[in-house]
């Protein structure tokens, strides 16, 4: 019997899903941490030292790089799951920002939905339309075709 965890690594239409669910997430990461790196160890203001500053700023930049690609996707979310991390409890929750705001005012959705996603990704996998996927295929011995490369630890 097949595992849920190879349907969805697997099986095309799910590694779509997450396909398309890499890119979006991913690209607006990159344009979200593009942004920043011209100022990246003061666009928060003072109130965060500039070295964590531009961390979270590069994480953006290549991390959402990485998961367009679905790179090191395990290494580009955890480096995702910090900068949201980051955003809800030392931005949005402190300034009492609701879940959902009025149009043009503060929220935390955004950020918890990002939040999740790097998540998802963190403990599935990035699907099999990957950079990782096509390295653990090509790094599979070829006695073991057969079976699909495992992206579970």
């Amino acid at each position: 019997m097949m595992s849920t965890s190879n349907y969805f690594q697997y099986k095309t239409l799910p590694s779509l899903g997450l396909l398309a669910l890499r890119i979006i997430m991913g690209s607006a990461f990159v344009l979200h941490g593009l942004m920043k790196i011209p100022a990246a160890t003061t666009w928060m203001g003072d109130a965060v030292p500039g070295i964590l500053q531009a961390a979270a700023a590069y994480s953006e930049l290549l991390g959402g790089a990485a998961l367009v690609l679905g790179l090191l996707t395990p290494l580009a979310s955890l480096a995702l799951i910090g900068v949201m991390s980051g955003a809800l409890f030392l931005h949005h929750i402190p300034s009492g920002d609701p879940f959902v705001g009025m149009p043009g005012k503060g929220s935390y959705e955004l950020a918890l939905v990002y939040l999740a996603g790097a998540i998802l990704f963190l403990m599935s996998s990035p699907g099999k339309f990957s950079v990782d996927y096509l390295l653990l295929k090509a790094l599979r011995p070829s006695s073991a075709n057969a079976s699909q490369p495992s992206l579970q630890s």
